[in-house]
């Protein structure tokens, strides 16, 4: 995986649709690289509580009636919610899995030396759309090319693993919903999430769902998601130009963090490839590029230069409060996106650097 200094500027220029992946594969069809953004992603890019009614009324401001847990209108005409598992099918027709250590190449055409147009990760699901020279045809979240036959399997075989590798997930469908401390209106809100933003389901209560967010759990209405159990897909890849200004250091300092996306969230953890938490996991990084961080997420921030959101380059920190203080911290790695680890179930992933509110940003590089 390599980002040239092009792929990782943006943060003043415009801001793309996908993280750019400088993946330069040679005639292998996978790749040891981690990468899990696109699937089932669980982080919230909701950031603002604009249009909250925070009066404690049951209605929404400038919506009329509407439910004091929801923000905005929404059209749940042929949308299931709160609904329960359903591990038939899980929506494709021809079901294939990814069975790689690492990375399957998905590629614009039926051979190893076409481009590759994205990634899939053990266990991540596909649409097969036919057959073509050793490679199947597929559709995997928002990628389509070809992948080599040699890494998917399909059938009972893969219907069997699919029971097991499939979350029960909760997709938003309005445009803002509330989470809470408690299952009840009457409890404090903790955060905003945003419209189809996805979480994992830990708990099915009535009327409600906790769910998990990236550092901490809480409770939304049933009212206001589709429920449903999903497999991961892959992720496309997207080259964008944006300019010049962005280190060396800061280059290779994504670099290095982005090869443990896909590894084990940890608490205490410290150890890269092993197991680390949020703070364990920015402490190492910049450990590589001689800058010693506590571990301690509340305390990393007194040793760099707060900056503004409009200055933040990749590098950077952001740090999130679930609470009081600063209790979760985050690598910017251009173009709105974070790396981070993120919990227990969603291991170190990509995700959207405004998914809840920061409480700062921080530099330590030039």
């Amino acid at each position: 995986m390599i980002f040239d200094k092009k792929t990782l500027v943006g943060v003043s220029g415009v801001l793309a649709f996908a993280l750019v992946l400088g993946l330069a594969s040679a005639s292998v069809d996978h790749s040891s690289m981690m990468i899990d953004k696109e699937s089932y992603g669980i982080q919230s890019s909701a950031g603002a509580n604009a249009a909250i009614n925070e009066a404690g009324s049951n209605t929404v401001a400038g919506v009329n009636g509407a439910v004091e847990d929801s923000v905005g209108v929404v059209d749940v005409e042929n949308i299931v919610v709160g609904q329960s598992p359903n591990y038939s099918s899980f929506g494709y027709t021809n079901l294939g899995l990814a069975v790689v250590d690492g990375n399957l190449n998905i590629r614009k055409e039926a051979n190893t030396s076409a481009p590759v147009v994205g990634k899939m990760t053990n266990y991540a699901a596909c649409e097969i759309l036919g057959e073509e020279n050793g490679f199947y045809k597929v559709e995997t979240g928002n990628a389509e090319g070809y992948v080599s036959m040699d890494y998917i399997i399909t059938g009972e075989e893969a219907l069997a693993i699919a029971q097991t590798e499939a979350k029960y997930i909760a997709t938003v469908i309005t445009e803002t919903l509330r989470v809470r401390t408690e299952p009840t209106t009457e409890s404090k809100v903790i955060s905003t999430i945003s419209k189809d933003e996805e979480f994992y389901i830990l708990e099915e209560l009535d009327g409600w769902f906790k769910v998990e967010l990236t550092n901490f759990q809480g409770y939304i209405s049933k009212d206001y998601v589709k429920a449903e159990m999903k497999l991961k897909t892959g992720n496309t890849m997207k080259e964008l130009t944006y300019g010049n200004g962005i280190s060396d250091t800061r280059v290779n300092l994504v670099n290095f963090a982005l090869q443990y996306v896909g590894g084990r969230y940890v608490w205490g953890g410290e150890r890269l490839g092993v197991g680390v938490d949020c703070s364990g996991f920015t402490m190492k990084v910049y450990e590589q590029f001689g800058v010693k961080l506590p571990h301690y997420s509340a305390a990393q921030p007194s040793y760099g230069t707060r900056i503004s959101k409009s200055e933040l380059k990749p590098g950077d920190l952001i740090f999130y409060s679930s609470s009081n203080r600063i209790d979760h911290v985050a690598i910017y790695i251009g173009n709105g996106q974070i790396v981070h680890a993120a919990s227990t179930k969603a291991g170190i992933i990509i995700s959207n650097a405004f998914y809840s509110q920061p409480v700062c940003y921080v530099r330590y590089l030039d």
